[in-house]
């Protein structure tokens, strides 16, 4: 296979049960034109936009072919399958079968994306790695991010998500883990669960695809009644913790101590918060398991950041802005209230409404009413909030139903003389309308 080439045709075709014929070699696998690269595959899936109707566009782009529904005619070469997600998901498992290298799968409330691309960062500067990239985790992302995978990859990391039951151990199954990672329980997409304890279970049957010998990694405290996995490996901070770590937190930063065992290690975590540390130890266990070399890993952890919308930071002036505004569940935004109350100077909270939280919902947003009372300003979004603010009085500015209703001019007027803000909500309510990117604008333009 050349340098360039991730699939050749005739391989294609044999993944997807089709007779093997000559045909372009693939450098990539897309399912959107507008990011499609020249010698890519066309995945033409089906959706509220068919695929297919941008075949022309696919060819204008430079595809090297397409993944198709069988009755499609095109100029372009042609894969024919039935359902062209099933044969997107028949390319993944051919991905993964041809890859002799392991693999780790990451699930949990909170973190995956952090957490998968701090093990990918540190494995990456060990040896070849493929990992999946922005959130895809589910029906669709998953078997997409397999495809891509290069067959000479040493380790592959992939992140899993839910937020139905019975999603999570058919990813499982198709990315064949021998590590799978789960991270938190919480109260987070548990809307459609019937209670906490179920959806522990669901996160937990990110065992189901472990290989022979596999390792499941998981909180020390987790109740683990209903698994079927020999290999238990836990973190956390107690001493009892197969990977247990001690941590002294100053300056925005955290200096970690980590157990093993016999063996101790060190490492310095250049971000605050415990639940960040505890990211670090389901990381630390991963490469523990996958025998990277720890302490090369201890020297990358200084160097790592965070994924943007996950509490990474910008400073405007003499403003900054704290963006945690790719989603929210309860402890989530508990833990981002409490690391803004340690800020020095002004404070102040824009929150957004907690989705997917069924019946709990109204109970949860009270909860959080007394992290706020140390701020100097709290302004809400969306029916979550719409009865809240008593406690906070003057110091609750504004509750809006929709972050649309901002005026972000005259919000970067006020915050102007400096401090730092901070935006955390549910996906849907900043995260998708770019809301953190227009508050920079407009700060810079009130400069």
């Amino acid at each position: 296979m050349s340098d360039t080439s991730l699939w050749h045709w005739p391989d294609l075709c044999t993944a997807l049960g089709l007779e093997a014929r000559p045909g372009p070699d693939v450098s990539g696998i897309s399912i959107d034109t507008r990011s499609l690269q020249p010698g890519e595959l066309f995945v033409a899936l089906a959706g509220e936009r068919d695929g297919h109707d941008f075949l022309d566009t696919a060819q204008s782009a430079g595809a090297a072919g397409a993944l198709v529904r069988r009755q499609t005619r095109h100029d372009l070469p042609l894969l024919p399958v039935e359902d062209t997600l099933e044969g997107l998901t028949a390319i993944g498992r051919a991905a993964r079968a041809r890859m002799d290298g392991r693999v780790v799968a990451l699930t949990g409330s909170a973190g995956k994306t952090t957490a998968r691309e701090w093990l990918e960062t540190i494995l990456r500067q060990q040896s070849p790695t493929h990992a999946s990239t922005g959130s895809f985790n589910n029906h669709i992302g998953v078997p997409l991010s397999l495809a891509r995978m290069p067959p000479d990859s040493n380790f592959g990391v992939f992140e899993i998500g839910t937020n139905h039951p019975g999603e999570i151990a058919p990813l499982s199954k198709l990315a064949m883990p021998d590590v799978s990672v789960l991270l938190n329980v919480l109260p987070a997409h548990i809307g459609n669960f019937a209670d906490l304890d179920a959806l522990r279970q669901e996160k937990l049957s990110i065992e189901a695809g472990l290989r022979e010998r596999g390792t499941l990694i998981v909180p020390h405290d987790l109740d683990l009644s209903g698994t079927r996995t020999r290999n238990v490996l836990t973190f956390g901070m107690s001493k009892e913790a197969h990977v247990a770590g001690e941590a002294i937190y100053a300056g925005g930063r955290a200096d970690v101590t980590v157990t093993i065992g016999a063996r101790r290690f060190s490492f310095r975590l250049n971000l605050p918060g415990e639940h960040r540390v505890q990211t670090a130890l389901a990381v630390f266990g991963a490469l523990f398991v996958l025998d990277a070399d720890l302490e090369a890993a201890c020297e990358a952890f200084a160097t790592l950041s965070l994924p943007k919308g996950r509490g990474n930071t910008t400073k405007v002036g003499h403003v900054t802005v704290i963006d945690d505004s790719y989603n929210s569940n309860p402890v989530s935004m508990q833990y981002a209230l409490e690391g803004l109350a340690a800020e020095r100077g002004t404070r102040i909270a824009i929150l957004g409404e907690m989705l997917e939280l069924g019946d709990a919902s109204a109970s949860h947003h009270a909860a959080l009413e007394a992290y706020c009372e140390s701020l100097d300003g709290v302004v809400t979004v969306g029916a979550g909030f719409a009865s809240w603010g008593e406690r906070l009085g003057d110091r609750h500015f504004l509750h809006v139903d929709d972050a649309s209703a901002i005026d972000l001019d005259r919000l970067a007027a006020r915050l102007g003389e400096g401090g730092s803000v901070l935006i955390k909500g549910g996906n849907k309510i900043f995260w998708v309308h770019r809301f953190v990117d227009r508050l920079i604008d407009a700060l810079r333009r009130s400069r």
